[in-house]
């Protein structure tokens, strides 16, 4: 009988997770009550924040290249590498449009920045952020790494996909003689997911630290000011969460609930610590103990990364239209149609760059002429918005990468999955299903 002791143990561990979140509430709280200036003490809080996200960006490179190559490798068949690819993305997309709608939708029933009853940030103030846009010329030159020791060094997780493509690919090409490689990466995608392990034992404190220097320095009553605009984006937040279920439940009948429930621990993390980056790595593992194929799952889980941040982008059109709101600048149905179009192209540049949501939202708004400096009437809440989004991108990439595996006829049934998948990789060739 399989041991049930990985499963014990990542339990406690979502409960740990739990337990640091309300804890760092109330410690916030508590100082912030107390302490007149909090610089400092968010300041050292921050430093076991950024300790923690550093140990995730130094797995993310090395198991992206190695749980992807050795995946594609295994395929062996360049059209089965296209296949996946085309039907990841058009989820993808699909997936986006639904998104972008609902925040567009949502925004304009609630009407959250109508009577705000706040001070509005005088037209002309800069809000810091800065604003870029994508071009095409931008967008293609950025998906092609100049060295993969330089896209892994940025933990460009786009150009590390880009790469890993190929490399799986010439492995397959070249065959046996290849052999010695793919094991080695295997290999390496085994022990990259055992410091997965060691490194997640650290998560609580670093929860316990981001939750705490937020509330510290902002306090608790920003959500009090803020209220209406973050219960009505949570609402949506929670509606966009029963479509992903739907389309779940569409596809793969009644295990959706067991979906849900293997990705919890990951989602926490994500919402805890306002980084869906943070999540990536045990997303993967419990991707593979619900059963989606290695080499489903290293190819679809990086591809939405970067193509499929679902929250995120319902934030987008959900905050564009709320600051167009509060200036009281009404937009026309074909001005917002227009702004869901750009949205659709300009949100799939945000993989990698720091506050994405808040550069895509910043250009956006020179789009249509809206203040850019209402941006600082959400700079206040961004980070507890942010951790709905992050959330939610890591709930709907895992639904994307359990949909393309069930198509592929890549999901075990769930007899085939035992406990003991907790805290490894699946193997590429255990059990997979045809790839035909």
């Amino acid at each position: 009988m399989a041991s049930t002791a990985p499963t014990s143990s990542g339990n406690k561990l979502t409960w740990y997770i739990l337990g640091a979140l309300v804890l760092g509430i109330i410690v916030g709280a508590v100082i912030n009550a107390t302490v007149s200036n909090t610089d400092a003490i968010v300041e050292h809080f921050s430093l076991v924040t950024t300790l923690f996200l550093r140990l995730i960006k130094m797995i993310i490179g090395p198991l992206v290249f190695a749980t992807l190559a050795v995946g594609i490798a295994k395929m062996g068949d360049l059209g089965v590498v296209g296949r996946i690819g085309l039907k990841s993305m058009a989820w993808f997309l699909l997936a986006s449009l639904v998104s972008l709608t609902l925040g567009l939708v949502l925004v304009n029933l609630f009407q959250p920045g109508v009577g705000l009853g706040i001070a509005l940030p005088d037209a002309g103030a800069q809000s810091g952020i800065t604003v870029s846009g994508l071009t095409l010329k931008e967008f293609v030159t950025h998906l092609v790494p100049v060295s993969i020791a330089d896209a892994m060094a940025r933990n460009e997780i786009l150009q590390i996909v880009v790469f890993s493509v190929f490399f799986g690919v010439a492995c397959a090409g070249v065959g046996e003689k290849a052999k010695v490689m793919v094991d080695a990466l295997e290999g390496l995608s085994y022990v990259m997911l055992k410091v997965t392990m060691l490194v997640m034992w650290f998560a609580p404190f670093a929860v316990f630290a981001a939750v705490a220097a937020t509330v510290s320095k902002s306090g608790l009553e920003v959500l009090a000011v803020y209220g209406k605009f973050m219960g009505q984006f949570y609402i949506g937040i929670g509606l966009l969460w029963v479509l992903l279920f739907l389309a779940a439940a569409a596809v793969l009948r009644g295990r959706a609930v067991a979906l849900f429930r293997a990705v919890r621990e990951p989602t926490l993390l994500a919402f805890a610590t306002a980084s869906s980056e943070a999540a990536y790595p045990r997303t993967l593992a419990q991707l593979e103990k619900f059963g989606c194929s290695n080499r489903v799952a290293s190819f679809v889980l990086p591809l939405g990364y970067s193509f499929n941040l679902d929250g995120s982008m319902m934030y987008c059109t959900f905050a564009v239209v709320f600051i167009a709101q509060a200036y009281g600048i009404d937009l026309t149905l074909a001005q917002e149609i227009t702004m869901l179009l750009i949205l659709m192209v300009t949100s799939k540049g945000m993989a990698g760059v720091p506050r994405a949501s808040l550069v895509v939202i910043a250009a956006t708004l020179a789009q249509f002429n809206i203040p850019e400096a209402g941006l600082l009437l959400l700079l206040g809440v961004d980070h507890f918005l942010d951790m709905g989004r992050s959330a939610t991108n890591v709930i709907g990439n895992s639904v994307a990468t359990a949909v393309v595996a069930k198509w592929e006829g890549q999901l075990r049934d769930e007899g085939d999955i035992g406990p003991d998948l907790e805290n490894a990789v699946a193997p590429a060739d255990a059990k997979p299903g045809p790839i035909g």
